[in-house]
């Protein structure tokens, strides 16, 4: 997508690379993660108003450290280093870094020495909570750079170049843990890069529509809609381009919470008046379901099974090109990041595979933005909250929270109390404020006394985690009230429970979902 102004983060490893991205979007500026090595010439072509150089577990003195060409600096674009990218700044312009005597780690008290720029709005020697990370520190400044802030144990904590144009910081900004870090990042955008802030969604949508309309022309496309924000936004923006030349299909694998296809017959053919296909697959896939324990083995099945009845579907259409996936920008850099390809690539999720079968060229229209940005161009196309503000829910559906085997009954028991569990969340106002909310069915039985009655019937697990990301999460801390009251609507209504449970394990070393 064609942008005005682009801020690089060359990615040098650090586990805080996206959020250093997410805090530049928050100020209206797009950017983008490249490897620490993109070469100097696709710099120059992206031209970018600014470049951030991230942190890293590396030492700027290993043998293989990831380093870059001292030429970047001469390209007159405003650089920040942050931690290791401070580090290596001060190595590549002859200053000196060595093993500290006293590692920093967590909240450090930062004192700030100089108020220009970078520290633009506050006041000379006030100390600020910050985040260190690191053992490295700079030990002798380069020539040509001064000191505009220090902590008690390191002595440069943040370096100017005389110029005005490149910067050092030796704690993380773009960590929660430093509160004030979002006015640094802000000043490095608008006092030095001199950006204007013309990132929005309204423009985002304005511009990716023409785009899809001149790509796409006089053909047609399909689309794989699953009921969750990314599959309804992408839709969206698809049909907003090209309107009925975009066909979608719904495919209902009977591993779906309770109420959920209705929802999507009713927001995308009733509501946005999108030409929709729903295919009824659920006897099918509880079909190639039967007897299977083991969850990768479900998620297999589920995901192959997918593709197939997606294929089935899409063949029958004529002159399709195009496939519409809502791929994210975190799917996109974890290909060409630091670390590599990821090893694990969702195809029960990302539809994969079909662009190449099919003889589809793929249309990613949300490949750009994170998870928040996607909510919010939802919004701005009118989608219901519902769907906006749906907390993640995983590719193989319920049947990875059923442990075990999947029956028909087992379904039916998971669904309705799930449903209990999204309906008492909603109702106490924590639904938007945790990433996800849900029940799991355990695959044993407990003693139960029911009126004069004694029980044997099933357990119900509930979860409830808080995260940014989803790469790591930890349990909730709910009301007692509020379990209470799940635990017992559970019990009450859901025939075949008599116990709830409630999991305070967090990631790690546990996972999100118990599959």
């Amino acid at each position: 997508m064609k942008v005005e102004e682009r801020i690089i983060i060359l990615d040098f490893g650090s586990q805080y690379t996206q959020l250093i991205a997410r805090r530049v979007r928050e100020n209206r500026v797009y950017c983008e993660i490249h490897p620490y090595n993109l070469p100097l010439k696709r710099i120059e072509e992206l031209e970018p108003k600014g470049i951030i150089l991230s942190g890293g577990p590396s030492s700027v003195y290993d043998r293989d450290a990831p380093l870059i060409e001292k030429d970047l600096f001469d390209m007159g674009i405003p650089v920040l280093g942050i931690c290791y990218g401070a580090q290596l700044i001060a190595h590549l312009f002859g200053g000196r870094v060595e093993r500290s005597s006293k590692r920093e780690y967590g909240r450090t008290a930062f004192i700030i020495d100089d108020t220009r720029d970078l520290f633009k709005g506050f006041k000379k020697g006030e100390e600020i909570e910050a985040w260190m990370s690191h053992g490295d520190r700079i030990e002798i400044l380069p020539e040509g750079f001064e000191v505009i802030g220090h902590s008690k144990d390191s002595p440069v904590g943040a370096i100017r170049g005389k110029d005005g144009r490149i910067f050092g910081l030796q704690f993380h900004p773009e960590v929660h843990h430093t509160p004030r870090g979002k006015e640094i990042i802000r000043n490095f955008l608008y006092e030095v890069c001199r950006v204007r802030g013309l990132w929005e969604m309204g423009s985002f949508i304005e511009k990716t529509v023409e785009e899809i309309r001149e790509r796409v022309g006089d053909g047609r496309a399909v689309s794989a809609l699953s009921g969750g924000v990314d599959s309804a936004v992408a839709s969206l923006l698809v049909h907003r381009a090209i309107g009925d030349r975009l066909t979608c299909i719904f495919v209902d694998n009977g591993l779906l919470r309770k109420g959920e296809r209705e929802r999507v017959e009713e927001t995308f053919r009733k509501h946005f008046h999108m030409r929709l296909i729903t295919v009824d697959a659920r006897e099918r896939f509880l079909e190639r379901l039967r007897g299977v324990e083991d969850p990768e083995e479900k998620r297999r099945i589920i995901g192959r099974e997918f593709i197939r009845v997606f294929e089935e579907e899409a063949r029958k259409l004529t002159g399709v090109e195009y496939l519409v996936q809502g791929t994210l920008y975190p799917d996109v850099i974890e290909s060409v990041s630091f670390r590599g390809p990821s090893a694990t690539i969702k195809t029960h999720h990302n539809v994969g595979g079909l662009p190449e079968e099919m003889g589809l060229k793929l249309i990613e229209p949300l490949r750009e933005l994170f998870k928040d940005e996607v909510r919010e161009v939802g919004r701005a196309l009118g989608l219901p909250d519902e769907i906006v503000e749906r907390q993640p829910f995983p590719g193989p559906g319920l049947a990875i929270r059923i442990i075990g085997e999947v029956t028909e009954e087992k379904l039916r028991l998971l669904r309705e109390a799930d449903a209990i569990v999204l309906e008492e969340m909603k109702r106490s106002g924590l639904y938007k404020e945790v990433w996800q909310s849900f029940a799991v069915l355990l695959p044993i039985k407990t003693v139960g006394v029911m009126g004069d009655e004694r029980t044997y019937e099933n357990v119900i697990a509930l979860r409830v985690v808080s995260s940014t990301d989803g790469m790591t999460a930890d349990w909730v801390r709910l009301p007692y009230e509020l379990l209470d009251r799940i635990a017992r609507r559970i019990v009450n209504e859901v025939k075949g429970i008599n116990r709830v449970v409630y999991d305070v394990s967090s990631k790690p070393p546990s996972t999100i979902e118990w599959e």
